[in-house]
This record gives structure tokens, C-alpha cells and sequence, in this order.
């Protein structure tokens, strides 16, 4: 992978550099230093705010989306539209294995307590997404990623850095639900209202503040 000037050594000073800096900042910031930029989204509600907030500055930049194959009409829809009115040059990975093969292998969707729910995560999102970043070589990786959506993200930062060395920047990290909303409603972006934060799907997780291993393992 691509390697920025940020490193466990000084990740620190850096966090602590952004520390009061507003999303904007954080975002110019990081595409100061970036030579390979990415955002990686699943199209969740929110993440319309980061891929409106990184593409107002960086348009052409790389939209990284792994497709499970499980998501919502709803999903579908909703990303569609925020590709086509945010001009958005995104690249789909989606799994080796095809839904129908994983149906018979696993028997639908495995609980989350399953032992066979780690290799379902491991084939629909993990694999795919180490194989994108193999691929596309990014030297600083944008995610939506916030303190208040699970315990492990409460314990990170502004930046933080993959297991391959790959900065991750999380300009939104600080926010909370009630200045997204806002943040969509000032930009004309599909609201919750509009669109329903509950009408999304993630196969590996089940519960909202269960992580799927995404940020914990990649």
C-alpha cells in the first residue's frame, strides 16, 4: 500500500493538529498530503454527507463501494441517486462467490453467533475489500466513521491508520446525528425523513453498534 507522511509515530501530533478543525478542514487537510485519495461508502443515509463534503473539493476522487449483494431496495435506489447527482466516479467490488452459492453453503444468512457468520463476513465484505485496496493501492482512505456509533470507534480519532499502513481519515467523527441531518438539509442531499436511516441492511453486523470487523481486522 501507499504510505503518507502520517505514521504510528506521529499520529498523535497529528490527531491532536486537527483537534477543533471543522469537517472542511480536515478533508482539505488530508487531500494536502494524499496521492491516492479514496472514500469508501456504503451508501448508508449519512454517508451522503462525506461523499458530498469530499467531492465538493476532490470531484473526481475514487468511491470505493463493496456490494454484498444484500442491500435494501431503498439502498439501491438512494445510492443511485447520489451517483448521478453527485457526478460521483465510483467502483463497485462485489464478492467471488455469488449469493446463490452462499445460500446453499451457509443456509441463508448465518446468526451472528454462528461459527459459520466469521467466513460469511470474510466472502461478502472482508475479502472483497482487501482485494479493492490491494488493487487500487490508496495512500488515504475517507470513511464516515464516528465516536458515537459503537464502543471500538468511540476509542479511535480523527485518523488512525489500516494494519497495511493506509492513513484513514474520519472528518465526521465528531459530529453527531443532529448536525448530519442539518448538514443534509442545508445541502439539498436526501434526509433521513426522505429516505429512513432503518431501511438499510448489513448482513454482518445484525445490530447498529456491532462491528463487522471492517475497521477492526482491515
Amino acid at each position: 500500500m501507499s504510505k503518507t507522511i502520517v505514521t504510528e509515530t506521529n499520529l498523535d501530533k497529528h490527531n491532536a493538529d486537527l483537534s477543533g478543525k471543522s469537517p472542511q478542514e480536515i478533508v482539505s487537510w488530508a487531500l494536502s498530503i494524499a496521492k491516492n485519495p479514496i472514500i469508501t461508502t456504503n451508501f448508508r443515509p449519512y454517508e451522503a454527507v462525506i461523499l458530498h463534503l469530499v467531492a465538493q473539493i476532490r470531484p473526481d476522487i475514487t468511491v470505493l463501494f463493496v456490494d454484498s449483494g444484500y442491500n435494501t431496495e431503498a439502498t439501491y435506489k438512494h445510492a443511485q441517486k447520489l451517483i448521478k447527482d453527485l457526478n460521483l466516479n465510483v467502483i463497485t467490488y462485489i464478492p467471488r462467490q455469488t449469493r446463490g452459492y452462499r445460500d446453499v453453503l451457509f443456509g441463508g444468512i448465518p446468526e451472528v453467533d454462528s461459527p459459520l457468520h466469521e467466513e460469511f463476513t470474510e466472502q461478502v465484505k472482508l475479502e472483497p475489500f482487501r482485494r479493492a485496496l490491494s488493487e487500487l493501492n490508496p495512500d488515504v482512505w475517507f470513511t464516515a466513521i464516528r465516536s458515537e456509533q459503537t464502543e471500538f470507534r468511540n476509542n479511535l480519532d480523527v485518523l488512525s491508520l489500516s494494519k497495511d499502513g493506509v492513513l484513514k481519515v474520519a472528518p465526521l467523527y465528531h459530529l453527531k446525528s443532529e448536525a448530519l441531518n442539518e448538514y443534509l438539509v442545508n445541502n439539498g442531499l436526501p434526509s433521513i425523513a426522505t429516505y429512513g436511516e432503518l431501511d438499510y441492511f448489513d448482513p454482518t453486523k445484525a445490530l447498529a453498534n456491532r462491528e463487522c470487523g471492517l475497521h477492526t481486522q482491515i
